[in-house]
């Protein structure tokens, strides 16, 4: 059961309620990688959630958007931002299905999200513990509680499934070429 807690606005919930709650807001994260596969993007989704609630959501549109920044993470937070009314988003998490890479860390940092729940490490360009640890630099003025492995082996073979058929598509595209090259 989920009860508001006396002394703040943070939900009280047990290990296991909130286990529940991690999956349930990864799904709806997952869902929305889906979304951005349908667009040709890379299949990263987000939410931010306060209170037991989503307030954000978003999913990679840098392609569609000519915009480097708009990564699955920002628009959840841009999302999550205007709703509140505010930059700060206190007392939120974000559930995102890929590890945040550095300028979504830094992101992280400055809106002051509480917690942070990601489903598969980012080896390559991960901020929250793979490649750097921004999200938990102590030179910094804000630290995250960091969560991962929630729905990590769908959530990976959905990114393995996109970069396949995307190398798949550009060998196909080049052998094409060559081949109507006189």
């Amino acid at each position: 059961m989920i009860e508001p807690s006396s002394e703040n606005s943070l939900l009280t919930v047990s290990t296991e309620e909130q286990s529940q709650l991690d999956l349930a807001f990864m799904q709806r994260a997952f869902e929305l990688a889906q979304q951005a596969e349908q667009h040709d993007e890379i299949p990263v989704g987000a939410v931010v959630v306060h209170q037991g609630k989503i307030i954000g959501e978003g999913f990679n549109q840098s392609i569609m958007l000519n915009d480097p920044s708009s990564h699955a993470e920002m628009n959840a937070i841009r999302q999550a931002g205007e709703f509140i009314h505010n930059y700060r988003l206190l007392d939120c998490t974000l559930y995102v299905t890929l590890e945040p890479c550095p300028m979504c860390a830094g992101l992280l940092v400055h809106s002051r999200i509480n917690r942070l729940v990601y489903a598969c490490s980012d080896l390559k360009t991960g901020a929250a513990g793979s490649a750097f640890n921004l999200v938990n630099n102590p030179q910094l003025n804000h630290q995250l509680e960091v969560h991962s492995g929630i729905l990590q082996e769908e959530c990976s073979q959905l990114l393995s499934s996109f970069f396949k058929r995307r190398r798949k598509e550009k060998k196909q595209a080049k052998q094409a070429a060559n081949n109507t090259v006189i």
